[in-house]
């Protein structure tokens, strides 16, 4: 097992890393900005080392500082949580070129799946469904709008190299899609240093599925079970659960299959996600893209499977065994994960500020993955998430039933907070039900 471990990153992930690793005694190192040197996750490693300014670019994402620290506190492997240069294949490359140990996929597989018209083709050629679209980048506005009309509208305009719900615009027809095309690529360019777009099917009422895989350190890629993350805001997911309400014991096994298939496609090692879209009413899904890292949700799969996630991704970083079966995965009851960020729950705009309160929710089933706790100061430097709220239970309604009481019982006060979401959401019918899709947040306001 690696004995010593950088973390590559903030807040609730930096944290919930450090607590497996810990665990497993593993000397933990954390990297910090100037912003964030009284954050919780920097008081529980081992050792912090200040990486730069508030800035991302001259701290969590400042290659040189990230070694330079693991130079000089001896570190044996980085760990890059999600986020910022989690999926970044050249530093990836660099991390293993300096001797370390990179604990995520290869840079080939996240250069494979890190461009999104590339992975679709990989995928189809793998036989994984893929949704009508663009074999190559539009090449101009005038090729957005022949392959606009050949696929149908309305359509998806999308940044080939983005991520995140990031870089992407909906076209009901071709007036619209000479708009959106201009703002996407101008957007991909200024964002993601590559300026290709892509076209493909837009479907008004879907589903967002995802699988989660684990590529072991024998060759063999294993699917955990899927994830429904249809609850989203500017296509960014607040609420994740698993099982899907809306997956079939057969759909399951389709689903399940096409997602190893996928990974097994890219030679796939360590954690990753495959995402796909899923037409509740034929049952037919789509790839839509490969998160080649640990994703935020990963917490509802744990739950179901029984596994630490994180201590599976060190094993396989080391080249050990997982510490479960392969050959006899048992899911087993549900969970339902809340993504609790710093913005009002309203039109869902940032708010940070100091935490005056902050009370987490206790009991059976309930757990709490926070970056912050009372006196912190919540900044606009990075993403607003602050903790993340996972309950479970053995079926979807005993777990909905802990979800309501945990979010009456979480206080914070001082940033702006959506726990009132959620408050509401755990009594819309429509959720309650299971037969929602990705409209059901703009449906609520």
């Amino acid at each position: 097992m690696i004995e010593s471990l950088l973390v590559a990153n903030r807040g609730e992930i930096a944290r919930r890393i450090i607590r497996t690793a810990k665990r497993l005694g593993i000397r933990v190192i954390a990297v910090h900005s100037e912003a964030d040197a009284d954050l919780p996750f920097v008081a529980e490693a081992d050792e912090a080392v200040l990486i730069g300014p508030p800035n991302p670019a001259l701290s969590y994402r400042n290659t040189e500082a990230i070694l330079a620290a693991a130079k000089s506190t001896g570190a044996q492997a980085i760990h890059p949580g999600y986020g910022f240069l989690s999926e970044n294949a050249e530093f990836a490359r660099t991390v293993e070129a300096s001797g370390l140990i990179w604990v995520g996929p290869d840079a080939d597989a996240i250069t494979a799946m890190g461009d999104k018209i590339n992975a679709r083709n990989l995928m189809a050629a793998a036989g994984v469904p893929v949704a009508p679209g663009t074999t190559d980048p539009a090449a101009d506005l005038d090729a957005a709008v022949t392959a606009g009309a050949e696929i149908g509208y309305p359509v998806m305009v999308k940044a080939a190299a983005g991520g995140g719900g990031m870089g992407m615009g909906v076209a009901v027809d071709e007036a619209a899609l000479r708009t959106e095309y201009d703002k996407v690529r101008a957007f991909a360019e200024r964002m993601f240093g590559d300026g290709s777009v892509l076209i493909e099917r837009y479907f008004p009422r879907v589903r967002h599925v995802e699988v989660q895989i684990l590529g072991l350190a024998d060759g063999r890629v294993v699917a955990l079970g899927e994830r429904e993350c249809s609850v989203q805001r500017r296509n960014q997911k607040l609420v994740e659960e698993s099982p899907s309400p809306a997956v079939s014991p057969e759909l399951r096994s389709r689903l399940l299959a096409a997602a190893v298939r996928a990974g097994e496609a890219v030679r796939y090692r360590n954690a990753g996600t495959v995402e796909c879209l899923l037409d509740p009413a034929t049952g037919e899904f789509f790839f839509l893209e490969m998160n080649t890292r640990l994703q935020v949700e990963h917490p509802v799969t744990e739950y179901v499977y029984g596994i630490d996630l994180v201590e599976e991704q060190l094993r396989v970083a080391s080249g050990l065994a997982p510490t479960f079966d392969p050959d006899a995965l048992s899911p087993s009851g549900h969970a339902i994960e809340m993504r609790i960020n710093a913005e009002d729950p309203k039109r869902f705009l940032p708010g940070p500020g100091v935490v005056r309160t902050w009370v987490e929710p206790t009991g059976e089933g309930v757990r709490v993955d926070s970056g912050y706790t009372e006196g912190n100061t919540v900044t606009p430097f990075y993403d607003s998430l602050l903790a993340k709220l996972i309950v479970s239970g053995a079926t979807r309604d005993e777990a909905l039933d802990r979800a309501k009481a945990a979010v009456a019982a979480f206080q914070i006060e001082g940033p702006k907070n959506n726990v009132p979401f959620f408050a509401e959401l755990l009594t819309n019918e429509e959720f309650l039900s299971g037969a929602y899709d990705t409209g059901i947040v703009s449906r609520m306001r």
